[in-house]
């Protein structure tokens, strides 16, 4: 099974932008659906962006038009381009397989996310 690992978070300015990689180091990357989701205390797991085996793009409404996910199966490697950081951005990013990206975020569910990554917005 895919085996991911994100990276790119880090501390940034409210308004900057941060890119956010995570890689697959074991099986499968490319038959799935891949995504991110974020977590932060206090607050709901919250689905941000997914992209499907044929490149078909789910964005959730409170990141849409700041938040660019692509992928590339080739480098196994996911990506998500933040710009516009808000101070309610800031939480730990996971990439995961991603379940009913099709859909609504609402309803995603999300399996072989590793430690996730932190981004921090002042």
């Amino acid at each position: 099974h895919v085996q991911l690992v994100e990276s790119g978070g880090g501390l940034v300015q409210a308004g900057g932008s941060l890119r956010l990689s995570c890689t697959d180091s074991g099986r499968g990357f490319e038959h799935y659906c891949m995504g991110w989701f974020r977590e932060a205390e206090g607050r709901q797991r919250e689905g941000i962006a997914a992209i499907d085996n044929d490149g078909i793009i789910n964005v959730a409404d409170s990141v849409k038009g700041r938040f660019t996910i692509s992928r590339d199966n080739a480098k196994k490697t996911l990506w998500l381009h933040m710009t516009g950081l808000k101070p309610e951005d800031a939480a730990t990013y996971y990439c995961a397989v991603v379940w009913y990206c099709s859909i609504g975020t609402e309803s995603w569910t999300y399996n072989y996310w590793d430690q996730g990554t932190q981004v921090t917005v002042s």
